[in-house]
């Protein structure tokens, strides 16, 4: 057998090195993921990316951003690191950014790739042949960039365009499709159909490696169309799935809205026990946004910024939950109370606004409720198809019942 000269070794070394940190770090084993690129050279592309990769995985996105941005600067016209700067910037909340890059992607692949990015819309898909899943289309980060695309469309609530994203995908069938383009279609066509979308999730569920958010978004699901026991189900066989998938604090939500019916009375005392935890950290935080203010730290201002918006979401579905069972018992004047004291922290958000506006309409306080409600229609008048009708309709009523007929009237119109 030929012995190999040094320098072929030496590559071959660093080769194994980094298949065993891509390795480790599919298994989430992120401390021999460290250990396998320590020895490796700090500025190589390859490791540039898996340092990336591990700040991703703890929820580092500026430092991720920062190590993918420099080996995109190696490698210019390379998707799958575009793709990379792309995901950070989506986990930073930086959509714009993030858009532009998706662009650049499919820019790229249409002159590289055309065949990958042929016009699809006006085709029968029984017509359509597949692209299957080849290292070409591995390697043009197609598949990815338009699930992140879909992603930040579902995010900010445009549906129509989120689907459309999907539906732009080089065509496979529904066989071939990767696990997240799976649990996306279950969720942004869930309206449509459903049954499908939850068949799709619990085969995810039954078939891992699935995405992280598959648990957690089918037990969401079935809580929120009320299918109690069916979650209740899932929860005690994935056990073990619990705390690898979910936080501490999203399980003991997640458990309360499940099991609500033992108890409606102790389910609303546990949302409030909830709620208060949440609302003491977003009072610590506004108050940390305020200093950066006053010190003119940008930096701190903008990562106050967001852990605000990632604990008010956090906030809202609890507060939302707890106001649903007074609303269930008519307690309309409860409801209000508990809304009207989260007025501080949530009066910018539009489920808030629209559950203040609903409350207000059904005890015929149509002044207050026009003004809830005017709020959400002139952010989304350009688009009022994507508002519930009851929001339109309701609006419309409180402005007649207030002697508004002729603003009612061009709304109808």
């Amino acid at each position: 057998m030929s012995k190999c000269n040094d320098i072929t070794c030496k590559a071959l070394r660093e080769k194994v090195a980094t298949l065993l940190a891509y390795i480790n770090y599919e298994l989430d084993d992120l401390q021999q993921t460290k250990s396998a690129i320590a020895a490796q050279p700090p500025d190589e592309l390859r490791t540039l990316v898996i340092k990336g990769a591990l700040e991703l995985k703890n929820q580092n996105s500026m430092e991720a951003l920062k190590f993918f941005e420099t080996a995109r600067n190696m490698s210019s016209e390379n998707n799958e690191l575009i793709y990379n700067v792309a995901l950070a910037q989506y986990r930073n909340k930086d959509y714009d950014k993030c858009m532009q890059n998706i662009t650049e992607v499919i820019d790229n692949c249409s002159r590289k790739n055309p065949e990958l990015c042929l016009e699809r819309a006006s085709a029968e898909k029984d017509l359509l042949q597949s692209v299957g899943n080849s290292l070409e289309l591995k390697e043009s980060a197609l598949i990815e960039t338009f699930n992140l695309k879909a992603s930040i469309e579902y995010v900010l609530k445009n549906h129509d365009n989120a689907k459309e994203a999907l539906e732009d995908m080089p065509f496979r069938r529904e066989e071939e499709l990767d696990p997240v383009t799976l649990m996306n279609h279950a969720l942004m066509n869930f309206e449509k159909d459903p049954s499908d979308g939850l068949k799709k999730l619990n085969y995810l569920l039954e078939n891992p490696p699935f995405p992280p958010e598959t648990f957690a978004n089918l037990l969401l699901l079935y809580a929120k169309h009320e299918y109690f026991d069916l979650a209740a189900d899932v929860l005690a066989q994935n056990s073990d799935l619990t705390f690898s998938f979910i936080s501490t604090e999203d399980y003991e939500y997640l458990e309360t809205l499940i099991f609500q019916n033992a108890s409606k009375e102790e389910a609303a005392k546990k949302f409030e026990e909830i709620g208060q935890r949440h609302l003491e950290k977003l009072k610590k935080i506004t108050k940390s946004i305020k200093d950066a203010q006053i010190d003119k730290n940008n930096s701190d201002l903008q990562k106050s910024l967001k852990e605000y918006d990632q604990y008010l979401e956090k906030y809202i579905p609890v507060l939302m939950a707890q106001a649903k069972i007074l609303w269930n018992e008519k307690d309309y004047d409860a409801v209000e109370r508990i809304l009207q004291n989260a007025q501080d922290y949530c009066s910018i958000n539009d489920i808030w606004k629209l559950n203040m506006a609903h409350v207000m309409f059904v005890q015929e306080k149509y002044s207050e409720a026009v003004s809830f409600y005017e709020s959400v229609y002139e952010k989304n008048v350009d688009s009022l198809l994507q508002l519930p009708a009851i929001v339109i309709a309701n609006l419309c009523v409180s402005l007649i019942m207030i002697n508004h007929n002729e603003k009612a009237e061009d709304i109808i119109k």
